[in-house]
């Protein structure tokens, strides 16, 4: 009996220890520890607040150690917060929803972009797109398997077309298709490959036009913040000051009262595009992120992310509703 009494608790105080370390290695951080905020792309003038908020000190005065991190392939905010790499993170709406479906403890605290950058590219001299039938006959570009042929794919169907009403073409890493017009129609990101594009094709004496899915009724959502729900609930006055800081210096990198200062301070982490063309994509940011004066940055669209769940669902990306409405935390339309 006493053999068995020892056992049971040296087996006890075992699982203690490891409860103990997996909460020291997975615990997040609160207000005074190193915060890790993780991006969903590299450093560019489209994460102009982010950047504001890091090298502008609004975090700093906030009194928060924040490492703004680069993001890219191979880095998933999502899966970061999960293993307690990550406190706060970038995350689209589709990256949420999936995660959602696995099982992930993830809140969505602010929609960044209020109205999705990813749209489509073709020249003024070509029959300018003004409902979605303009379509049909198409040569477009589409990227298999990303969230442009989900977009592409619900606008067709939207429109009454299917796939062999247009001609498709696989999209890469590449622009020498639509530059040599072998395709017509391209899929951008509005305020940065977009703002190249045109400048390219303007010095040639040629103007173009931009498709936005958003003018036809389709929301795909892009970029918000995220945290897990374990962060939620307990360090709250943490999220709610680093939540602060970041929308806060987002309304400052948005104004165009602050556009040398802006600018500024993103040259210091993208230094590979000239001064001409940041400024231009500072300028094709701002109406995404803040389409009118009197949007709050950071507003969560709740029927644009329904939206976005109800196009993965008939898409097939997802095998059942996540309700993922029930995730948004942050303020709302």
């Amino acid at each position: 009996m006493n053999q068995t009494i020892k056992t049971n608790t040296v087996i006890r105080a075992g699982l203690m220890v490891l409860c103990m370390i997996l909460f020291v290695t997975t615990a997040p951080a609160f207000a005074g520890d190193r915060l890790n905020y993780r991006l969903k792309w590299l450093f560019n003038t489209s994460v102009a607040g982010d950047i504001v908020a890091d090298t502008g000190d609004f975090f700093k005065k906030a009194g928060l150690d924040v490492s703004v991190n680069e993001g890219g392939a191979g880095k998933n905010a999502i899966k970061e917060l999960e293993l307690g790499y990550a406190d706060f993170g970038v995350a689209s709406a589709d990256q949420v929803i999936r995660a959602l479906e696995k099982g992930a403890d993830v809140v969505v605290l602010a929609q960044l972009f209020q109205v999705n950058p990813m749209q489509w590219i073709y020249r003024s001299d070509q029959p300018e797109i003004k409902t979605l039938a303009d379509l049909k006959g198409r040569h477009m570009g589409v990227t298999f398997g990303g969230n442009d042929e989900t977009v592409m794919n619900t606008l067709l169907a939207k429109a009454g077309l299917t796939s062999r009403d247009v001609r498709i073409s696989s999209v890469r890493f590449d622009f020498t298709p639509f530059l040599k017009k072998k395709v017509d129609v391209w899929p951008v990101y509005r305020n940065s490959q977009g703002v190249i594009l045109e400048e390219r094709l303007a010095a040639e004496n040629e103007q173009v036009k931009f498709f936005n899915p958003a003018d036809y009724g389709v929301s795909f959502v892009a970029n918000s913040i995220v945290t897990s729900g374990t962060m939620m609930k307990k360090h709250p006055d943490t999220v709610k000051a680093f939540m602060t800081a970041l929308l806060a210096a987002w309304e400052f990198a948005m104004d165009p009262a602050n556009e040398p200062r802006v600018l500024a301070l993103i040259k210091k982490k993208d230094k590979g595009i000239r001064d001409e063309i940041r400024k231009k994509q500072l300028n094709a940011t701002r109406p995404l992120i803040k389409p009118g004066n009197e949007t709050k940055i950071g507003i969560i669209d709740t029927k644009a992310w329904q939206q976005t769940e109800n196009i993965m669902l008939k898409e097939k990306q997802i095998a059942a509703p996540v309700h993922v409405t029930s995730r948004l935390v942050g303020p709302k339309k």
